[in-house]
């Protein structure tokens, strides 16, 4: 398993935006798949976006899909994720995973390692 530090998140206001970034540990990080996902309070946690682990393959939830930019480097063990165009029902603490394997997940059971989130809310 990695270490995954999430960083970015605050407060924006609706229509803002934010770049949330999560740092990992160790060599082998262009090994996982790496996602996205967010909880809200009193909701479970959700998929918001994966990459893949180097042909640069993205999958994004309904949710998002035109507003969130996920992306990698893994030169610099880091993945990104944009988001724009911010809502009020997007405010959520986000966390970033890893899945060591070859497919973008959506499902939380699916992912190895996890960050401890960063919080993001958003103000109507």
């Amino acid at each position: 398993q990695v270490q995954l530090v999430e960083s970015g998140g605050g407060l924006v206001q609706a229509g803002g935006f934010l770049r949330l970034s999560c740092a990992a540990s160790g060599r082998t990080f262009n090994n996982y798949v790496m996602g996205w996902f967010r909880q809200a309070p009193g909701k479970e946690r959700e998929f918001v976006a994966g990459i893949s682990r180097s042909d640069g393959s993205t999958y994004y939830s309904d949710s998002v899909k035109g507003r969130f930019t996920i992306s990698r480097d893994n030169a610099k063990n880091t993945v990104y994720l944009q988001a724009n165009s911010l809502k009020p029902e997007d405010t959520a603490v986000y966390y970033c995973a890893a899945r060591f394997g070859k497919n973008i997940r959506t499902t939380q059971n699916e992912y190895d390692s996890w960050g401890q989130g960063t919080q993001v809310t958003v103000s109507s």
